[in-house]
C-alpha cells in the first residue's frame, strides 16, 4: 500500500509540473489555433480599481498617456474603494478629461468596484489594468488588434518582472517565466485560463458583474468568456511591468491570497468542477486546482520514500534527491553566492510555491473566506 501511494504521488507531481506543460506545448506545437490580429481602433474603456494608490495614481495617469491609440477613442475610470489617501484628488485634478472618478467611502473589494465602473463604461472594449504596472506605449493597440478575429473574447498581456535584487527575487522571475511559458502555450494551442490583472482586455458585451468579494477577476472572467464560446488568448507584445517581490515574507501574503482564491473560484462558481458546463475543465483543473495538492502529494511523497528508502531502488533515489533539493534552498537562502545559479532559484522557486500552497488552503479552510484586497 506504501509504494502504490508513492508511486502514485510521483505520477501526480510529475503531471502536474512536466505532463501538463509538456502536452499543452505538444498542442500547441502541432495543432495550433491562429488568430486572425488586424489593426482596429474601438472605442477603449480603461478601468483602474485602486485602493489606496496615491503613490501610484499620477504616474499611471501620465503611463495610459503614452499608449498609442487614438485619445478621443479612451475613457478613463478610476474607482477608489475606500481610499483613505488622496488618490481620489489626485486623480480629479490630474489634468486630463479623460478621467472619471467614482469614489466610493466604503471598503467593498476590486468585484465590486469592477461591477460599478463597467456597468458606466461606454467603450467597446475594457481595459483592466492595475495602478501599480507601467504599460507600454503599443500594448492597447496590440492587444485590440487581436479583437478583430471574431473568435477572440479576451486577450492578456504579459507581465515582465524587473529589478530582482535577491536570490529569492530570482526565483520569483524564474517561477513566472515557466508561469508565461504554459500560458503561452495554452493561447496557442486553444485558451488560457487566466490572465494578469495587471492588463487584459475583453469585449465589453462579454463582462458579467462578479459575485461580491470575488478576488481572481483575472480567472473567472476568461473562464466566462471560455464559457460564452469565445477564446481567451496571451499576447506576448502587449508588455507591462512591476517590480518583483524581494523577499519571501512580502511574496507571501500575495502568493497566499492568489492561491487561496482558487480555492475561492470552486466555492462561488461551482460550474467550473462540471466538464458539461466548462469547457476548459481540463485546463483547470490540470493548471489550477492539482497546484493546491501538490504540496500534500510532496509530503506524503517524502513520508513514503524515507519509510520505504531500504526497500525500493526508486524510494531511495526519492529520498536523495528530496534531501538535494532541500540542500539547494538552503544553500540559496543561506549562501548569496549561489542565489543565482539556475538549480538553486528552481528550488527555491519550487520549494515555496509548494509551502505558499500548503498554507493557502490551510488559510481558505479556516476563514472560509478572503480579505477584499
Amino acid at each position: 500500500m506504501a509504494y502504490a501511494v508513492f508511486i502514485a504521488c510521483w505520477l501526480l507531481l510529475v503531471y502536474v509540473f512536466v505532463g501538463y506543460p509538456a502536452w499543452i506545448w505538444l498542442q500547441a506545437r502541432f495543432a495550433p489555433k491562429p488568430v486572425n490580429k488586424q489593426t482596429i481602433t474601438p472605442t477603449v474603456s480603461v478601468i483602474i480599481a485602486v485602493r489606496d494608490g496615491a503613490r501610484c495614481i499620477q504616474t499611471k495617469l501620465s503611463n495610459l498617456g503614452t499608449l498609442n491609440y487614438p485619445r478621443d477613442l479612451i475613457e478613463i475610470i478610476v474607482v477608489c474603494d475606500g481610499c483613505s489617501d488622496a488618490t481620489a484628488s489626485l486623480a480629479r485634478h490630474f489634468g486630463d478629461p479623460r478621467v472619471r472618478v467614482l469614489d466610493y467611502k466604503d471598503r467593498r473589494g476590486k468585484a465590486a468596484c469592477l461591477n460599478d465602473a463597467i456597468a458606466v463604461a461606454k467603450g467597446e472594449v475594457l481595459l483592466l489594468t492595475d495602478v501599480r504596472q507601467k504599460l507600454a506605449p503599443v500594448a492597447l493597440r496590440e492587444l485590440v488588434a487581436n479583437l478583430a478575429d471574431p473568435t477572440i473574447g479576451a486577450v492578456g498581456g504579459e507581465l515582465l518582472l524587473a529589478d530582482a535584487e535577491t536570490g529569492f527575487a530570482h526565483s520569483v522571475d524564474a517561477y513566472w517565466r515557466y508561469e508565461k511559458m504554459i500560458r503561452y502555450a495554452e493561447s496557442q494551442s486553444g485558451s488560457t485560463i487566466g490572465v494578469s490583472g495587471a492588463i487584459y482586455v475583453m469585449r465589453r458585451e462579454l463582462y458579467k458583474p462578479l459575485p461580491e468579494g470575488t478576488v481572481l477577476d483575472d480567472v473567472l472572467v476568461p473562464m466566462r468568456v471560455i464559457a460564452a464560446g469565445k477564446r481567451v488568448i496571451f499576447e506576448p507584445r502587449a508588455l507591462a511591468w512591476d517590480r518583483v517581490t524581494q523577499l519571501p515574507a512580502e511574496e507571501r501574503v500575495r502568493k497566499i491570497r492568489t492561491l487561496a482564491g482558487n480555492c475561492q473560484l470552486v466555492q462561488i462558481a461551482p460550474w467550473l468542477l462540471e466538464p458539461w458546463r466548462n469547457p476548459a475543465w481540463f485546463r483547470f483543473v490540470s493548471h489550477k486546482l492539482l497546484r493546491l495538492v501538490a504540496p500534500w502529494l510532496l509530503l506524503l511523497l517524502a513520508m513514503t520514500s524515507t519509510y520505504l528508502t531500504t526497500y525500493h531502488l526508486a524510494c531511495t533515489v526519492t529520498f536523495v534527491l528530496l534531501l538535494l533539493g532541500g540542500a539547494l534552498v538552503l544553500a540559496g537562502r543561506m549562501l548569496p553566492v549561489f542565489a543565482h545559479w539556475l538549480p538553486v532559484k528552481l528550488a527555491v522557486a519550487f520549494f515555496y510555491l509548494n509551502l505558499f500552497a500548503a498554507q493557502a488552503l490551510v488559510t481558505f479552510a479556516r476563514n472560509r473566506g478572503l480579505n477584499l484586497w
